[in-house]
């Protein structure tokens, strides 16, 4: 095994004694700027979540390209189908999100975001060149596999080379990289929804279903026997293709990112940990906050270890992957943080957001918009609102607190779907007879979105984050975001049958708003600034002075001045 590098106990200095190694610098969104290496790197990582937001986008408006229902009318046109298509991607981010956190800590964070950016690629490149359905659900499927990973593993990646300062704005930018990826993808597919045409075949009448008092397109009998004469299949095949472009960059350039120094000092592999740091903060080796950070590093690794290998002495590598989870459900306290990370996340979906994002043109379209062109333009702004709506929670998020903004958000949220909700129901079988009942619809959707974005969308990310124990985070968070997929599973399975059945779908989610603003009113405690054993005592943990005991030993055995450690902790 690689010997420790030799350090030398470190003295506690006046001016340090109040915060660790990483509180030096700016706090938040301008303490990225810094440390250029840092923010370079932070925002190449976060093309993992640009690939999550691109994919939620594109399929939204793919769904809506007639040469797409051309070449796969089934899916065009069943609403189950619809479902399944949007949900096998989901499905198997469920799936990876779960199965990845023992492979990231077996083969580490670095190499895993590659790994997964190779899947990534093979199931992107089927759906781009699928020729039938088995191919487009297999790429699917192979595609959710990995950005359930890559969602999991990359906000880890970043939490872990950051210093604790700026850790809360990386959430941020992660978030912004979501929306950003969603932005692009309604555009992309808006401007390549034009290419050969808006329809199929433009010297052939509509004879599908009514919509607004118009017909619609059937691919079953408004498509010619040679296939479309218009609109080109590379209006819905080069935006599936475009995110290989993204993905490859982010393989390319994780050949030359940093391994996470945690993650090597898990390993054991000490001397690298040291060398990686001392490149991340862009000081040499020796230097002062450099030592102490690493220590920190050695001292965290180490009490997690511990505290594991008390509570079960005897227990073998796969049994310590279980008992990681067993010990979350082991008391009230614990099992209060699961729920409400959980909560927190299943809300997040099951208020309705993802369900108009996958399905925007859809509902614009129903909500008396021309389905072909001006429902995809009213979704390409939908993103820019979605996009500009996070930047608030950048500055609000730390000055605010996170309970105020959930609860105004999800009251706003509460209100904007209740009220289209009813409009559907009143006046959706005749949109052209209410135009201003229509567009007042599709105004409270904006505003909908406004109200989620600086609040939900980005603190849903967060709270999981700042309530998990240290030795037991990676596991709560792996919960928490299985459980994301698993509600985004059921979300985009179940909303085109809701939709066929009036304003149900809107009340459906106004409901969850209203339960996710009780929950947060009367079970969410606020973590904004809170210390670990602050947020212990806010769940009514007592597990915190045999622990704080336990950090004070590991400290003092290296050397290092306890207050330094207990403070980040």
């Amino acid at each position: 095994m690689p010997q420790s590098p030799h350090l030398n106990p470190i003295e506690s200095k006046p001016e340090q004694e109040g915060g660790n190694a990483g509180s030096e610098g700016r706090v938040g969104f301008r303490g990225l700027f810094e440390n250029k290496f840092i923010l370079g790197i932070s925002l190449f990582s976060t093309l993992g979540g640009f690939l999550f937001g691109y994919d939620q986008g594109v399929v939204s408006n793919v769904l809506a390209i007639e040469s797409f229902g051309a070449k796969f009318p089934a899916i065009y046109t069943n609403a189950t189908l619809k479902g399944w298509f949007v949900s096998t991607l989901l499905l198997a981010a469920w799936f990876g999100s779960i199965v990845n956190g023992p492979v990231c800590d077996k083969i580490g964070r670095k190499v895993d975001i590659i790994c997964n950016v190779v899947i990534f690629l093979l199931g992107s490149s089927l759906q781009a060149g699928a020729t039938s359905p088995v191919y487009l659900f297999a790429g699917r499927a192979v595609a959710g596999l990995a950005i359930g990973s890559l969602t999991h593993v990359v906000p880890m990646y970043l939490a872990e080379i950051s210093s604790a300062k700026i850790r809360g704005s990386l959430v941020s930018l992660q978030q912004l990289s979501i929306t950003f990826g969603i932005l692009v993808s309604y555009w992309l597919a808006y401007g390549t929804s034009h290419i050969g045409g808006t329809r199929c075949a433009p010297q052939i009448s509509y004879t599908g279903a009514l919509l607004n008092g118009r017909p619609t397109f059937d691919p079953y009998t408004d498509v010619p026997p040679g296939g479309c004469t218009g609109q080109s299949q590379a209006s819905w095949r080069i935006p599936l293709a475009f995110q290989i472009i993204p993905a490859l960059c982010l393989g390319i350039g994780m050949l030359f990112m940093p391994y996470s120094p945690r993650w090597l000092v898990e390993q054991g592999r000490e001397e690298e940990a040291l060398e990686e740091l001392s490149r991340l903060r862009r000081k040499p080796a020796d230097n002062h906050l450099v030592r102490i950070e690493f220590l920190e590093i050695m001292a965290e690794v180490r009490f997690a270890r511990e505290v594991m290998k008390a509570a079960y002495p005897n227990a073998g590598p796969v049994r310590r992957i279980i008992n990681k989870y067993l010990v979350l459900i082991s008391s009230w306290p614990k099992s209060k943080r699961v729920i409400v990370g959980c909560l927190t996340m299943m809300f997040q979906q099951f208020m309705g957001i993802n369900a108009i994002i996958y399905y925007a043109p859809t509902i614009f379209g129903q909500l008396g918009l021309d389905p072909n062109t001006t429902s995809l333009f009213a979704t390409g702004v939908y993103g820019i609102v979605n996009m500009l709506a996070t930047l608030p929670a950048i500055v609000l998020l730390d000055s605010v607190g996170r309970r105020p903004l959930l609860i105004s958000g999800a009251a706003g949220c509460l209100t904007c779907l209740a009220i289209v909700g009813s409009l559907v129901t009143v006046y959706g079988m005749d949109w052209p007879g209410h135009a201003v009942a229509a567009r007042t619809a599709i105004v409270f959707v904006f505003i909908y979105d406004v109200n989620f974005s600086y609040s939900w969308a980005p603190i849903g990310w967060v709270i999981p984050s700042e309530i998990f124990p240290l030795h037991l985070r990676s596991t709560g968070i792996s919960i928490t975001t299985s459980t994301t997929w698993l509600s985004n599973f059921v979300v985009g399975l179940v909303t085109p049958i809701m939709l066929d059945v009036g304003g149900m779908a809107y009340f459906i989610f106004a409901g969850f708003s209203l339960a996710a603003l009780l929950s947060v009113q009367f079970f969410f405690p606020e973590t904004k600034g809170r210390t670990l054993e602050e947020t212990d005592a806010e769940f009514g943990d007592n597990a915190t002075n045999r622990e704080r005991e336990h950090m004070e030993r590991i400290c003092r055995e290296l050397g290092l001045p306890v207050r330094t450690l207990l403070n980040a902790l």
